[in-house]
């Protein structure tokens, strides 16, 4: 025999082989609906952590992680602040670049499209556009050539190939007379692109909208006079993006207008978020339930041990010993569960893609069919602060489950259990 003596005895109880088949039965639901709740957990969580990860990856292959804009004559200058930006600590890439909201036209067909004056020379710093091209290339948009690169939805929908022409229609602004607020013109700016190339990142936001235009090309289409609308930045750390450009701006002398991906794509972020939390808080309730379980397999056992609590009572243990042997059982069965979950959950969550195809394979079907979605398939990405939280989480309810039944079997009168024996 080892001390304490109340811990001695509680895991006497948890290898005994006395206890009822319910009671058994019971002890060992609550320990398996433990185990799969937490590894349930953990499996979807870092399911959804790939999905995000991915879809911040997609979002950012044609993106910057921040832009700084100004006004065309802030920005004459642009290549000398270029120069000062690349020395800022953390800064990987800068580049020009200038947006133009218009419509591009093919035929009977017209599509919205978010046009984009580039340099390729440069634009590979901030974007891996180049590494998505289908057809053509993006070093073809050559200054003064009128060379249009589209994205594969929006090229499928004007049914446009590489070596087509494109119409561009702008709208231009103008003002008339001294002391006029500047509005938009109702004629358009009208230019002839000739297909240069087809991209398609796997993001429909930007296969079906984006085309993108030398940058010279873009400042006389919409008459900057040759100036870019900003400067589109890449840092090494991603979630460092927003307080970097903020300093950046500050460092340059202010008169920017600052925008980065955490609120250019908030509404995507926002929604898988949200996602997140409901999907964490419906599975914790499922291991809740679990865990509260135990709750009646120990109020059984405690009704069971009766007669040995009131001998122990007898003998001389105290109160505060016979809750400390009724915790310990209904730890040893809950922590046994969270802790084989937690390993269940890992080794699912590090091998889903493995795991996935095989029950494609098996069931014939296809969770991500490749006709409808971009992923194809299903991304893992294990956080371990979120595994470290569900497996303590899951420890902590144990624990709070084992409370009730202690007191209670704390609570047994010696005399009266021992009345009828």
């Amino acid at each position: 025999m080892f001390h304490p003596l109340p811990l001695f005895i509680g895991l006497r109880y948890v290898r005994s082989r006395s206890r009822g088949f319910f009671v058994s039965f019971i002890s060992w639901i609550s320990m398996l609906g433990i185990c799969v709740g937490v590894a349930a957990l953990i499996t979807i969580i870092s399911v959804m952590n790939g999905l995000e990860s991915e879809l911040r990856t997609r979002l950012l292959s044609p993106a910057s992680h921040a832009t700084l804009a100004a006004s065309p004559e802030r920005m004459a200058d642009w290549r000398t602040m270029a120069d000062k930006v690349r020395r800022e600590p953390g800064v990987t890439g800068v580049a020009p670049y200038l947006d133009l909201q218009g419509m591009l036209g093919r035929g009977q067909e017209l599509r919205p499209a978010l046009i984009r004056g580039v340099d390729p020379a440069v634009d590979a710093q901030v974007s891996d556009i180049a590494s998505h091209m289908t057809a053509g290339s993006l070093d073809l948009l050559i200054a003064g050539e009128q060379r249009i690169v589209l994205g594969s939805g929006l090229a499928w929908a004007l049914e446009a190939r590489v070596g087509d022409e494109i119409t561009a229609l702008v709208p231009t602004r103008s003002a008339e007379g001294e002391g006029m607020v500047v509005g938009i013109d109702l004629t358009p700016r009208i230019q002839t692109f000739k297909v240069a190339g087809i991209f398609e990142v796997g993001l429909q936001e930007h296969d079906t909208s984006l085309a993108l235009v030398s940058l010279d090309d873009a400042a006389a289409f919409a008459g900057t006079g040759g100036s870019p609308a900003g400067l589109r930045l890449k840092f090494a750390d991603v979630f460092a993006a927003p307080a970097a450009a903020r300093r950046i701006a500050q460092d340059l002398g202010g008169g920017f207008e600052i925008s980065d991906w955490t609120i250019e794509n908030a509404s995507y972020f926002r929604a898988v978020g949200i996602e997140k939390k409901m999907m964490s808080l419906i599975l914790m309730l499922v291991v809740a339930v679990a865990a509260f379980n135990t709750v009646s397999a120990l109020v059984m056992v405690v009704n069971e041990k009766r007669t040995d609590i009131a001998i122990l009572r007898t003998l001389g243990i105290t109160p505060r010993a016979v809750v400390t042997v009724f915790i310990t059982l209904g730890v040893v069965i809950g922590w046994f569960g969270a802790l084989l979950g937690c390993a269940l959950g890992l080794l699912l969550a590090f091998n889903v893609e493995n795991i996935v195809p095989v029950l494609e394979r098996v069931l014939g079907i296809h969770i991500f069919d490749p006709t409808v979605y971009y992923i194809t398939e299903v991304p893992s990405e294990v956080h371990w602060p979120q595994v470290i939280a569900i497996t303590g989480t899951a420890l902590v309810l144990t624990v709070l489950a084992t409370i009730y039944p202690a007191l209670r079997g704390a609570d047994t009168e010696p005399a009266e259990a021992l009345r009828y024996e």
